[in-house]
């Protein structure tokens, strides 16, 4: 069972580091996005997203201060969800993990500890 979580963690902490990458990868082009939907300061948005998600898909990949990193991506998933309608339905069931995760005894199998 500690193998398996520890697979679904490193899979679902790399999605979220996976995200943070493209943020700053494509930041021009994700700035240029979020310009368009009304963001304010869209560089800055764009950049500083792409710092909460590599610090909560650290959080998560590592559980270190798994709870904070949880609360970080929700934050960020409920900020974006009203920008971007079409993914609306895919965060909510990402919030909904993230919330299963947060009920999970710590600290979790094959992780860091801290936190």
């Amino acid at each position: 069972m500690d193998v398996a979580f520890s697979i679904g963690r490193i899979i679902f902490g790399g999605y979220w580091l996976i995200a943070a990458l493209n943020h700053f990868k494509n930041l021009n082009h994700m700035s240029g996005y979020a310009k368009a939907k009304g963001t304010p300061l869209p560089n800055l948005a764009v950049a500083g997203t792409g710092v909460i998600l590599s610090a909560g898909g650290l959080s998560m990949l590592l559980g270190v201060y798994p709870a904070v990193g949880i609360a970080m991506l929700i934050v960020f998933l409920l900020g974006v969800s009203v920008q971007n309608i079409i993914n609306f339905t895919k965060n909510m069931a990402l919030i909904g993990a993230l919330l299963m995760f947060l009920l999970l005894p710590r600290p979790w199998p094959m992780s860091l500890g801290i936190g």
